[in-house]
């Protein structure tokens, strides 16, 4: 758990200083050329360090132990923080969509110069970089306010990308600071969805993975030296904590002192493998309940 917090910090200081840089190097040359998609980008960059900032406050409040009104930790305000950039970053799509929509109707445009497309080049690199550390840490900690947070990067440097393209067109077509606009707030409401989803997925509970179940039926049969049959898997998902139950078929003949034995050695096993505890219910063998 220190790990996984300790990752999660950094992820979040990281992209907070590289963010506050990158904003004020965008948003200074959308001022002089006058680019609302320019301003946009770089306000989805400030934006960048204010959900990093709303990481690091729910990976502290995620990372606090039990306690008696809470039995299961407090891992779920990582989803909670989830949600909470996913509608931080709607917000600033909506934003961007009626400016755009608006210049587009005033038939305004942008003038675009060689720091502009210096400062988007540098920007593009900065946020994949970004993104990709982020994804790393998730991969590595499996958490998924930190994959968000990626996921802002990543549509941050794939705006950037369009931009750029617009930059390089802008003297052809008048309209392209406005279009871009509306494309970039385009990608903001679908990560926006991405994010919310699988939040909102983990806290109403899933069905684990078909790795994980298949990892629990290796174990359980490893232990019980004799096929079990686990079936009826149902995982619960906390962040730093999950709790998974599933049935398992034993001989009838078996007392309930064995039955509760061979539960136990099983329990004991996936928690030492795969660090999620677990509760069985046992079954006659061929009688699903």
């Amino acid at each position: 758990m220190k790990e996984r917090t300790k990752y999660g910090y950094r992820a979040g200081i990281v992209a907070i200083v590289v963010n506050s840089i990158l904003f004020v190097l965008e948003y200074w040359v959308g001022i002089i050329s006058g680019s609302v998609a320019l301003m946009a980008d770089a306000w989805h960059t400030l934006s960048d360090s204010v959900s990093s900032a709303m990481l690091i406050a729910g990976i502290r409040l995620s990372s606090q132990k039990p306690d008696k009104k809470h039995p299961f930790g407090h891992g779920r305000w990582e989803q909670l923080t989830a949600i909470m950039i996913g509608f931080l970053l709607g917000i600033i799509a909506w934003n961007f969509l009626t400016e755009a929509i608006g210049r587009f109707r005033a038939h305004e445009t942008a003038s675009f110069g060689t720091a502009a497309i210096v400062v988007t080049v540098l920007s593009i690199l900065a946020k994949e970089a970004m993104a990709r550390y982020a994804f790393w840490i998730a991969r590595k900690t499996d958490n998924t306010a930190v994959r968000a947070d990626g996921w802002h990067h990543r549509t941050d440097a794939l705006s950037s990308i369009v931009l750029l393209i617009g930059i390089l067109f802008h003297k052809q077509f008048w309209w392209v600071d406005s279009i871009l606009g509306m494309v970039i707030a385009g990608m903001l409401f679908y990560a926006t969805f991405g994010i919310v989803k699988e939040a909102i997925s983990k806290i109403l509970g899933e069905e684990p993975g078909d790795e994980l179940i298949a990892a629990v039926k290796k174990l359980a049969t490893e232990t019980a030296q004799t096929e079990v049959f686990p079936h009826h898997f149902h995982l619960h998902n906390y962040g730093h904590h999950r709790e998974l139950t599933f049935h398992i078929w034993v001989d009838p003949a078996m007392n309930v002192q064995e039955a509760h034995d061979l539960t136990a050695r099983i329990e004991h096993a996936i928690k030492e493998e795969l660090n999620v505890v677990s509760t069985i219910h046992i079954e006659p063998h061929g009688v699903e309940h």
